[in-house]
């Protein structure tokens, strides 16, 4: 719907004559023309998203923060600001490329340093509805290794934090090949967690129905921190299987998108560099406005309504993490810890004293975009607002 043909509804149905014509006050036709034709139209509801954020070699380095606290999962890991990343080089750039992996030179004493050197960075930036584009040449790969790349609420640090939730794009472990994709949300199960005021709106906890529009596989559906050890709902992309380790690594690598939105739920699809499916949109980076509902189903999908995983409940904005860590000992993550165990080794020991098996333990990101609504879109709501002001229908109604 263009803000022409808006504004031509608008003055179609305050005209007097009509209203006259019709028997009816003109302040109900604008009603019914606001109503049916800025929020039932179908342009409207395919919401376009424009760019908003990019960030492609250099620019990870004003757009993030290396963080230095504690692995919260209690993993063999030494996460280091990005002044040292830079000069133990385990965090570079070029004008297309950003890099960031673990240290695969030190041994280390059984006791004494957290762990392995490695990065973790998280974007000062926070958004809502919005959809997140990466492209990647590798991801890191081997025994011990745990990557991911997730969005976490603003409410954090998750997993408190009322009404935490964080996103899984990229996640495994080791030498899986099949990418799993999860929703992390904190519920009325886990009512320590909740402020007051949210069990006064009855908060419900966030679960997913087993069959669903998706290519991938449900492994888990309870997405609630407090069940099930925090195993989260997750879907495995068992129909696409090089997206994650050495097979993606070994394949050019490839683009994962997340789209989220009340309307349309959280998405997240994944298609091969070398394969070339990808629509034209993720591809290039000058299209100005791109709609993810014309890129077919998803890999993962997770329905957000009131009666399963209401929306507003559980996904406030959320920023980006990336991050790199080794033999997990927090309880929970019952998928992932299936294949934790490194062949004739303990994965602590493992780590210490084998930094040549990390040599492939890194991320390349070719880019990283975000997109908004567009302002288009924006731009027609406000058309709607003002016309109800001027016709003192929002004083009226």
């Amino acid at each position: 719907m263009s803000r022409r043909r808006l504004r031509m509804c608008l003055q179609l149905a305050s005209s007097p004559s009509l209203a006259s014509t019709m028997k009816c006050s003109h302040q109900l036709l604008v009603l019914v023309a606001l109503f049916s034709t800025a929020f039932c139209d179908s342009s409207t509801a395919s919401r376009g998203y424009a760019l908003s954020n990019s960030y492609v070699g250099f620019d990870f380095f004003e757009g993030f923060k290396w963080e230095t606290f504690d692995d919260p999962t209690h993993g063999r890991v030494n996460y280091i600001d990005q002044q040292t990343a830079k000069a133990q080089n385990l965090s570079w750039a070029s004008d297309h490329k950003f890099v960031m992996r673990a240290d695969s030179y030190m041994v280390l004493e059984p006791v004494g340093p957290r762990g392995r050197d490695s990065v973790r960075i998280t974007s000062h930036e926070y958004w809502g509805d919005s959809v997140i584009i990466l492209n990647l040449s590798h991801m890191p790969e081997g025994w011990g290794t745990w990557p991911a790349f997730w969005t976490l609420s603003k409410r954090g640090p998750w997993p408190a934090g009322g009404e935490a939730s964080h996103i899984d794009i990229i996640e495994g472990v080791n030498m899986n090949s099949d990418n799993l994709a999860s929703l992390h949300t904190t519920g009325l199960s886990n009512p320590a967690l909740i402020p007051s005021i949210l069990l006064l709106r009855n908060t419900a906890s966030c679960s997913m129905d087993v069959v669903r529009t998706q290519g991938g596989d449900a492994v888990s559906n309870d997405c609630d921190v407090a069940v099930n050890h925090n195993q989260g709902c997750g879907t495995t992309f068992t129909n696409k299987p090089n997206s994650y380790g050495s097979s993606f690594n070994s394949n050019g690598g490839g683009w994962f998108a997340l789209h989220r939105s009340e309307e349309s739920g959280i998405s997240i699809w994944f298609w091969a560099n070398n394969l070339d499916t990808a629509p034209s949109e993720i591809r290039r980076e000058d299209v100005p406005l791109i709609n993810p509902k014309q890129w077919g189903e998803p890999d993962a999908f997770f329905p957000t309504s009131s009666q399963n995983c209401d929306y507003n409940d559980h996904f406030d904005d959320h920023q980006i993490i990336f991050d790199l860590t080794f033999c997990v000992r927090a309880t929970g993550q019952a998928i992932l810890t299936r294949n934790q165990e490194v062949p004739g080794a303990d994965c602590v020991d493992f780590v210490n004293t084998q930094p040549q098996e990390f040599a492939e333990a890194y991320w390349e990101i070719n880019s990283l975009r975000v997109y908004e609504p567009s302002d288009g879109e924006k731009d027609t709501l406000s058309d709607v607002s003002g016309a109800m002001h001027q016709l003192g229908l929002n004083q009226r109604f």
